[in-house]
């Protein structure tokens, strides 16, 4: 059985039950997915996403796992992560994926992180930040149908590719795009965006053989192998989640992620009395709630207020009132729950299971959005292989 560390490598003694809230994050089932997506991906490379500090599991740690389990490189979306990374001794090549203000690109490049160019003038300021410790890695983004950042056409990532080019301070380390639909595997708009992208990749390539060519995320990873090409940037599959929001194990994938708390109180209640601010569930007949010291100022929304399941003893039961933002009811009737048990929110207890993908259906959001929003305030406890 994996045993708990914190983040810094010491052990953590003792029980994760009977804790307020709690994040058990399994590194080993990180690690593992990483190898799964490496064979998936053959002579491609594995670039494990760890911005939003891991997707809400930890960025450091699963940093450390998705490289034992065969990522090459790892990305962030800002320069603050990249230097965190730098920070905590993560020495792995690092991409800086989002847009970056004149500050933000010398905290970036002075972490030796690689950078992403759609525009002319941010060459220039790369140029202008560039140390004389050796050229700042550029990767240059086409807008292949994402309708966000990168050059609008062929031929504006062109001018920007030949900006870099004419500096001696500069190198191309990369050409990229993002996919808008990959997830929707009914959408063909997919395969247009491989038709725009692939051009554009291989003539920089032909003039540049070092340079990486990237467009694949978690999704187009599983969807198809043409869109793999030299490196895949894989994110929400690194934690076990289901880039389809299906189920993950389908996918030969390992859910990272849990979310604990326990039972602080069971009530009876009678027919006519509620739970919770405006009344929103009442009694219809005599019965039993637990009380679990968990809610929305942990991450666990407020919209799954009469609408999801908590795990007690193995077993389901409703969350029923509405969430507040530090305790949620659920009614447990005459089964046998008391003061002390674990409760599970997100995770597996016995045979039953509470994925993020179920949440998110409940919510109408995705699974991405319930890892990241599980909130600073509960703290997470890094499980090695």
């Amino acid at each position: 059985m994996a045993a708990p560390v914190r983040a810094g490598g010491e052990t953590r003694a003792g029980s994760a039950e009977r804790v307020r809230a709690l994040a058990p994050v399994d590194l080993g089932a990180i690690e593992r997915n990483c190898a799964t997506l490496r064979r998936r991906l053959g002579n491609a490379q594995l670039c494990a996403v760890v911005k939003a500090d891991g997707y809400g599991h930890g960025a450091t740690p699963c940093a450390r796992s998705a490289l034992a389990g065969g990522a090459t490189w790892l990305a962030v979306a800002t320069a603050t992560e990249a230097a965190a990374l730098r920070d905590d001794g993560i020495g792995a090549p690092l991409l800086v994926m989002g847009a970056l203000t004149d500050a933000e690109l010398g905290v970036a490049l002075d972490a030796g992180a690689d950078v992403v160019a759609w525009r002319e003038q941010f060459v220039r300021a790369v140029e202008a930040a560039a140390t004389a410790a050796g050229p700042a890695r550029v990767h240059v983004k086409l807008d292949t149908g994402m309708g966000r950042l990168g050059a609008k056409d062929a031929g504006q990532a062109h001018a920007v590719a030949a900006a870099v080019d004419a500096s001696t301070r500069l190198e191309l380390a990369g050409v990229m795009t993002h996919f808008a639909t990959a997830d929707d595997q009914g959408s063909d708009f997919f395969d247009e965006q491989l038709r725009r992208f692939r051009p554009f990749a291989e003539e920089l390539k032909r003039s540049h053989p070092g340079c990486i060519a990237h467009a694949a995320n978690s999704a187009a990873v599983l969807r198809s192998d043409d869109a793999h090409f030299d490196m895949a940037r894989c994110g929400i599959a690194v934690y076990g989640m289901d880039p389809f929001g299906e189920d993950a194990s389908l996918r030969g994938l390992e859910p990272a992620l849990t979310l604990r708390s326990y039972v602080a109180e069971v009530k009876a209640l009678s027919p006519g009395e509620s739970v919770g601010y405006g009344r929103t569930w009442v009694a219809s007949a005599q019965t039993r709630v637990a009380v679990l010291p968990i809610g929305y100022g942990d991450g666990y929304r407020r919209g799954l207020s009469n609408a999801a399941e908590v795990l007690i003893r193995g077993s389901r039961f409703p969350v029923v009132g509405t969430i507040s933002m530090d305790n949620l009811t659920v009614e447990v009737g005459d089964a046998e729950v008391a003061i002390g048990d674990s409760a599970t929110l997100i995770g597996t207890d016995g045979a039953e299971r509470v994925s993020a993908e179920e949440l998110a259906h409940r919510l109408g959001t995705i699974n991405y959005e319930i890892t990241c929003g599980v909130s600073a305030r509960v703290p997470r406890v890094h499980l090695a292989p």
